[in-house]
This record gives structure tokens, sequence and C-alpha cells, in this order.
């Protein structure tokens, strides 16, 4: 499996492919930042953005794209820049017909360091090793973007199973489809059993 993982920012969108399968050596195939000024126009800095996701997109032809999941903070202006900036990285490969992972900071942490809890120089440190890099890749944004295709690509066989189990649960039937009457005398949504007339039994 090939993952591009996005650590989407305005200023600085950290960008890293790994490839490999769970349970074997990763191998690092690319990691970088796109940058983007602050004293350009909001639809400038997206744009240029995108040019440099489909750049990584054309060059490393990933099979899915990892990003990472925007979450609540007390500086609202900065979660309006990842959001937008994570929503062109969504664009891009959604375009591409390529499917898109969301993991929160804490799920990548976790799988990459054991801590969901870890601060960036610990990811930084186990992605280094991970990966038997030199050095941990600089800025964090591009080591955290490296940390988001490994954390995928560990995550991607279970959640698959799930997947497939769920689905096959609905296969069966046993759910009730939306929308379909429930049989008379059964338990409603407040747990109350009703006749068909409508009275409780």
């Amino acid at each position: 499996m090939r993952v591009l993982g996005v650590d989407p920012g305005l200023t600085r969108c950290g960008v890293g492919v790994v490839e490999g399968v769970a349970g074997r050596p990763l191998r690092m195939l690319g990691v970088g930042v796109i940058r983007t000024g602050a004293d350009v126009v909001i639809g400038d800095r997206l744009v240029l953005i995108e040019r440099g996701i489909e750049e990584w997109l054309d060059a490393h032809r990933p099979e899915c794209v990892a990003v990472e999941r925007v979450f609540s903070q007390h500086n609202v202006r900065t979660v309006m820049g990842t959001a937008q900036a994570s929503a062109v990285a969504m664009l891009c490969a959604a375009r591409r017909g390529l499917p898109v992972a969301l993991h929160t900071p804490s799920e990548v942490k976790a799988a990459v360091t054991g801590s969901g809890r870890a601060d960036k120089a610990q990811v930084g440190s186990m992605v280094t090793r991970l990966l038997r890099l030199d050095a941990p890749p600089r800025p964090a944004d591009a080591a955290d973007a490296l940390a988001l295709a490994i954390c995928h690509i560990w995550r991607a066989p279970a959640t698959n199973r799930l997947q497939q189990a769920v689905a096959a649960h609905r296969g069966t039937g046993t759910a009730r489809p939306p929308g379909t009457a429930r049989p008379p005398g059964t338990a409603g949504p407040t747990g109350t059993a009703r006749t068909p007339k409508g009275r409780m039994s």
C-alpha cells in the first residue's frame, strides 16, 4: 500500500509518502512541505496548496490519501486555515477517485508512539526509527505527514475487516431497512410495546 499523508496547514502543509503493509518494514518515498506566504490572499494560498498536492499525487501515485482530522482549538483562525487546507487535500484525492482517510492527532500519536499524548519530538523520533531515516524530518509538519501515512497503513487492515463485517451483517437481512414499519406488538423507540390499534399492551 502506498499512502500520501497530509498534515494540513496554510503556512506549512506537510506531505509524506510511505509504502508498505502492516507487520513489515515500511519505506519512505518522499517527504516535504508545501509553503504559502501569510501576505498572500487566502484564495491564492489555497490554489498554491492544491498545485503542490497535485504535484505530489502525480509524482508518487498513491493508492490512498490520509489527512489529519481537524479538531477544535481555542484559536479559531488557525482552525479555519487548517480546515481549508484539509478540504483542498480531500478535493484533490476525490477528483482522482482516491479514498481519503481522516485520522485524529491522538490516533496518529498512539499508532506511532504508543501514547496518544506524545509530543512532536517523540513522534519525529519514532518516525525516524520506523522508516530507518538518518535524522527526523524537518519541520515537524513533514514528520507529522509521514506519521499519518504510517498510521493509516497500520490501521487499514483492521478498518477493512470492520467494514466487511458490517457489510456482511447488513447483507443477512437481520437489520430492519430504514423506513420500514415495526411488526405489531414490538417495542418502539421508547421501549413501549404497542398493539396494532396503537394502545399500550
